[in-house]
């Protein structure tokens, strides 16, 4: 069993094997959301504060910021978005940017254990961002590509994987601080994506031990139904052995899908986030309706 704790300064938050199906919001990043990246380039983060809030009430167990601006000051403008977010939510957040500045940047300014999105099997990608994790004492999101690319050999991504967990050990960064990233193809491009990422996943959790997530909404791409197919290759990924994934919690289909898998993977113990969720009301008891209940049964038997 493996177990990667991130926290806030107010709420800690376990991803692990035998935990319940971590979720981490994807919706504060302004990559394909014109008016975000405008309002956040202007400093207006009013957009921001609801995707924040909005998220966590849907269920969300962290939040993923990025803060990939073209031409801004993306290490002031992702440092400020944390200090911002970290005000508003108690959940901890994933720090996201390509720009090692940035990842300093935000790390340096975050209150608790975050995790960092992330690092990559590239081996200048390693020397830099390796010590950065180190030094804050974060978690780190490994996508699972090096200098060759993107491999469609599942094997391959699983060899830069470990790659990455063994460069870590050198750095004195546990495996349980590792949540690698399979990646994710889009099966309508690639038919066999699903099933590949499912034998990868299995692989990771069974060799190397450590936890997983990916783009969860990378899988429909280009296909019709997306949040349909969406739900289905989250279950089918928890059944595979996934433990989180940077999606979008206001979508009830997905969000449905994660909750059905966490009770039969038997992470919802005697189902009762399900039933505290989807339970119907009681129905309300009409007006002159009341009595003992010999009354009713009495009232019942005349009406026989």
């Amino acid at each position: 069993m493996t177990d990667t704790v991130v926290s806030s300064d107010r709420k800690e938050v376990v991803i692990g094997f035998e935990r319940p199906f971590c979720v981490i919001g994807e919706r504060i990043n302004p990559t394909g959301r014109k008016l975000l990246m405008e309002e956040m380039k202007k400093g207006d983060y009013s957009r921001v504060e609801a995707d924040a809030v909005a998220q966590v009430e849907a269920g969300a167990n962290m939040l993923d910021i990025n803060a990939g601006i073209p031409l801004a000051d993306e290490p002031a403008i992702l440092a400020e978005t944390i200090k911002l977010v970290q005000g508003l939510v108690d959940v901890p957040l994933s720090i996201d940017s390509s720009i090692v500045a940035a990842l300093e940047s935000g790390l340096s300014v975050y209150k608790g254990k975050a995790l960092v999105n992330s690092v990559t099997g590239e081996d200048e990608r390693l020397e830099e961002v390796l010590p950065l994790i180190k030094k804050y004492g974060a978690a780190v999101v490994a996508i699972s590509n090096d200098e060759t690319g993107i491999s469609e050999d599942p094997d391959m991504r699983f060899e830069v994987a470990r790659k990455i967990v063994e460069r870590a050990a050198d750095f004195g960064i546990p495996a349980s601080d590792i949540v690698v990233d399979p990646l994710v193809m889009p099966v309508g491009a690639v038919n066999k994506a699903g099933a590949s990422v499912f034998r990868l996943i299995r692989r990771l959790h069974d060799e190397l031990k450590v936890n997983t997530t990916c783009g969860a909404s990378n899988i429909s791409f280009g296909l019709p139904n997306r949040h349909g197919m969406n739900a289905s290759f989250l279950s089918m990924a928890i059944g595979a052995g996934m433990t989180s994934a940077i999606m979008n919690p206001l979508h009830e289909e997905e969000m449905t899908g994660i909750r059905g898998a966490d009770v039969m993977m038997g992470r919802d113990p005697d189902c009762m986030r399900w039933i505290k969720k989807y339970r119907e009301p009681a129905a309300p008891v009409e007006a002159g309706a009341g009595g003992s209940r010999r009354d009713r049964e009495g009232r019942r038997r005349r009406r026989a």
